[in-house]
């Protein structure tokens, strides 16, 4: 059977989002080193091979927003959707602390099949959804608590952007509001990486975007996800509206 590199979920909604989940599953393909990367299954459950929780809050998002979401079918590990095709990390060799072998050593051919499998339809199902559309762009990531010898981060959220802040400050200033605890403004993480998944599909074509990247201990169970989606939700559309759009 031929592996289905994406899910797209209410790809008939017409709301004015459209959500990604580039980090969805921990999946190694099955024609991708007969299956694995040579982790054992507790490696491949950490936040190094899977956005934890994140799938659960795009998916709920989607139904709250009238929004399609489009989300990858195979584990970060196997090859990060959200990295330019020229990152010397799009398939990583080592990831907080852990080295993986089914990466190690990796033929230029195998490289290229990686892309051509996975990365290349799962951005190609991203722009064929938002064809032809005047939408905005919501990335839904999780991050861990604590990196492998790093201090607790104190987030509960962060906002993430690039230049194009239309979206973000404003969600920003509701959040900060609505939160007992400190929002990252493009914390853990800063909001750009040349040629990743949302500099393809919202910074270059001018399209307004926002990342969200929600600490994984608060949605691992399907409460919390719902929880926060519905937490979320009214935040993201009135900040569109704060911004025009």
């Amino acid at each position: 059977m031929t592996h289905i590199p994406y899910f797209i979920d209410g790809a008939d909604r017409n709301g004015p989002w459209v959500i990604t989940c580039d980090h969805a599953t921990n999946l190694v393909p099955p024609h991708v080193n007969g299956g694995t990367l040579g982790l054992p299954d507790a490696e491949m459950e950490r936040h190094i091979a899977i956005d934890i929780g994140a799938l659960g809050v795009a998916r709920a998002l989607g139904v709250l927003l009238n929004a399609p979401v489009v989300s990858a079918n195979f584990s970060r590990l196997v090859i990060d959707p959200n990295r330019g095709a020229d990152d010397p990390t799009l398939i990583p060799q080592l990831y907080d602390g852990t080295i993986i072998p089914g990466n190690r050593i990796l033929p230029d051919e195998e490289r290229q099949r990686r892309i051509d499998t996975l990365y290349a339809p799962y951005h190609s199902a991203i722009a064929h959804t938002a064809a032809g559309r005047e939408v905005c762009f919501l990335a839904m990531h999780s991050f861990t608590p604590q990196l492998v010898g790093r201090p607790p981060r104190p987030w509960e959220i962060g906002v993430l952007s690039a230049q194009d802040r239309r979206i973000a400050d404003p969600l920003i200033q509701r959040l900060t509001a609505d939160l007992t605890t400190p929002v990252g403004d493009n914390a853990p993480y800063a909001g750009f990486f040349p040629g990743d998944a949302m500099s393809q599909h919202a910074h270059i074509p001018g399209r307004p975007n926002v990342i969200l990247e929600l600490r994984q201990d608060l949605i691992t169970q399907a409460e919390g996800q719902q929880e926060w989606a519905a937490r979320l939700a009214p935040h993201l559309d009135a900040a569109r509206l704060q911004a025009n759009l």
